[in-house]
C-alpha cells in the first residue's frame, strides 16, 4: 500500500520523463520571454500528482541569480511548455505544469556548513572511537 508521501513507480517514471523533456525544451532556447532568453535552467526534479493531472517542476537557473524572475517566467510559459511536452509524451491526461524554485542545493549547502562546524567534527570523531 502506498502512503501519502510515497510515490508510485508510475509517478516516478512519468516525472523523470517530464524532467528530461522539459530540460531538452529549455536547452533548445525556444522561449522568447526576456527573463528566459539566454538562460540555462536546471530542472532537478518533476513531481507528478497521483492522478497524473498536475506536475510540479523544481527549477534553478544555472549560476543562480534571479530565481524568482525565472520561476515566474516559466509560469507564464507553462501553456507553451505543456503543448511541447504533449508532442513528446503520450498520456491519457497531459499534466498541468507548475514551477517552483529548487531549494535542495541550499539545504545541502547548509548541511555541509553544519558538518564542517568544529563542534560537530569533534562530536563525530568521539563517536568513531
Amino acid at each position: 500500500m502506498i502512503t501519502k508521501r510515497e510515490r508510485s513507480v508510475r509517478q516516478l517514471r512519468v516525472g523523470e520523463e517530464l524532467r528530461h523533456i522539459l530540460s531538452e525544451i529549455l536547452a533548445r532556447g525556444d522561449l522568447r520571454d526576456p527573463d528566459l532568453v539566454g538562460r540555462s535552467i536546471t530542472v532537478s526534479e518533476v513531481r507528478v500528482s497521483p492522478d497524473m493531472r498536475n506536475a510540479t517542476a523544481f527549477v534553478l537557473p544555472l549560476g543562480g541569480g534571479e530565481e524568482d524572475a525565472v520561476v515566474t517566467a516559466l509560469g507564464r510559459a507553462a501553456a507553451y511548455l505543456r503543448n511541447e511536452v504533449g508532442r513528446k509524451l503520450h498520456l491519457k491526461y497531459l499534466p498541468q505544469l507548475s514551477f517552483l524554485r529548487d531549494t535542495s542545493f541550499d539545504t545541502a549547502r547548509d548541511i555541509d556548513k553544519l558538518l564542517a562546524d568544529p563542534a560537530v567534527v569533534r562530536d563525530l570523531r568521539s563517536l568513531k572511537q
